[in-house]
């Protein structure tokens, strides 16, 4: 069993009000996620274009989407040990620096080359700000409501994604080269990084646990009725192990394996639709603008996931939710790939694919957030995403492969259909650990 601290301070971060606060959080969090969604879909919506532009072959661009998701592996890595010691904000506005300035250089790219190295660093900037996101919401909400507040914060990057999308298809169609899409990529984060020095808090356990605290940092504690105590730091859940060591001891070691292959598998099925739906439709004889908005539609279906999933996982269980939610998709992967459709039927199964596919993944990231407790929130969902991400570095080129094979092009997908069956046998082995433990925890801190 997980062991569990119980003290004052985490009776009353366990069971805190759900109020302005927690909104403000979860809300400038949403938004930070907003930045993964649009540079997810960024690459795939600039293929179409720069093909053309750069006369390079389509299975060419493998080697941006490999670099980019590399960069997502080595930043999830390391955010996990810089949120859990230093701090969540500390880390948001160093990742939203690092993706900013690099999707504006990827604006000025002359070569697919150099395009790759930047998508590099705007991975590994995003991987932080999701990270610290979902490691900040879970330290600002109930536990009651973990899951769907983490989930809610993750609809950002769907509707990234959609958004993004339907901007980034109506520039094209009036003209604008393929650069406006990593301009409003650096952009966007940059405005955010100021909006979050000002109005987004640290963590509540860590402010707690520091020797001195500015006047306003009390004033949040006070709000949340934690006393400062930095000699009392033993009896709050913060990290002060080895990450490695806490993700696999404690109970914790075979949901950790569970959770990292479902990852896998899971973004291993995300990114293939991303890097290379949109090119796939252009194959087919969509035009570039046409492709990016039946492929803004998927972010779109993973919204609505949001508005059932998150409530389901709190109330029945991550295992139960997410495995009938995977193996559901594997029927709409398995339509795009063999049923020659019109337009519009196109466009609604594109979407149904969103809802159960980055649908599951985004119900994942809740899951996650509420599996593991506040010490290694950070570092269980970072090494989980940079573990994940080796799914998306897998993506890139089994795409461009089967591309180049000279398969159908909608052929690409069918290889989704095992790695969605095979998150859905692992998922239907995953429960959450601790749960008694964290009722008992809770039950004696408010006698205490």
């Amino acid at each position: 069993m997980a062991h569990t601290h119980s003290s004052a301070t985490e009776h009353a971060l366990e069971n805190q009000a759900l109020g302005a606060l927690q909104i403000r959080v979860a809300v400038i969090c949403g938004l930070i996620q907003m930045c993964d969604g649009y540079d997810v879909g960024s690459i795939g919506w600039s293929v179409p274009s720069l093909t053309h532009a750069w006369s390079v072959a389509p299975s060419a661009f493998a080697l941006a989407f490999l670099w980019s998701n590399i960069g997502v592996m080595v930043g999830a890595l390391l955010a996990g040990p810089i949120g859990d010691r230093i701090g969540r904000k500390p880390l948001l506005m160093m990742s939203l620096a690092l993706f900013g300035i690099a999707s504006l250089a990827s604006a000025f790219s002359p070569s697919l080359g150099f395009l790759a190295g930047t998508r590099f660093f705007t991975g590994a900037g995003i991987a932080g700000g999701f990270a610290g996101t979902v490691a900040l919401t879970g330290d600002y909400t109930p536990q009651r409501l973990r899951a769907m507040m983490i989930m809610l914060t993750f609809t950002g990057a769907p509707l990234g994604g959609f958004v993004g999308g339907l901007v980034v298809s109506a520039l094209l169609a009036q003209g604008f080269g393929w650069p406006i899409i990593y301009v409003i990529g650096g952009v966007f984060p940059l405005v955010l990084m100021a909006i979050s020095a000002i109005w987004l808090p640290e963590s509540p356990r860590l402010l707690a646990t520091r020797t001195t605290l500015a006047p306003h940092h009390h004033a949040l504690l006070r709000r949340l009725d934690i006393t400062h105590s930095p000699d009392a730091a033993h009896a709050i859940d913060i990290a002060q192990g080895n990450p490695i060591a806490m993700l696999f001891g404690a109970g914790y070691a075979l949901q950790t394996t569970l959770v990292w292959i479902i990852f896998f598998c899971s973004l291993l099925n995300l990114f293939l639709f991303v890097f290379w739906l949109p090119e796939v439709l252009h194959l087919i004889g969509m035009t570039p603008a046409q492709a990016v908005f039946a492929t803004s539609l998927y972010p779109l279906g993973g919204i609505f996931a949001v508005c059932y999933l998150g409530w389901a996982i709190d109330h029945f269980g991550a295992r139960r939710s997410l495995a009938v939610h995977y193996a559901v998709g594997i029927v709409f992967i398995l339509l795009i790939s063999l049923v020659a459709m019109p337009y519009l039927a196109t466009l609604a199964v594109v979407l149904l694919a969103g809802v159960t596919v980055l649908g599951s993944q985004t119900g994942l990231n809740g899951a996650c957030g509420k599996l593991y407790p506040a010490r290694m929130r950070t570092s269980g969902y970072g090494f989980a995403t940079g573990v994940g991400r080796l799914g998306g570095i897998a993506a890139a080129p089994l795409g461009g492969y089967l591309l180049a094979k000279g398969l159908p092009p909608t052929y690409v997908f069918l290889s989704a259909t095992a790695f969605a069956a095979m998150a859905a046998v692992a998922t239907a082995f995953l429960a959450l650990p601790g749960r008694r433990a964290l009722r008992a925890t809770v039950a004696e801190a408010a006698v205490s």
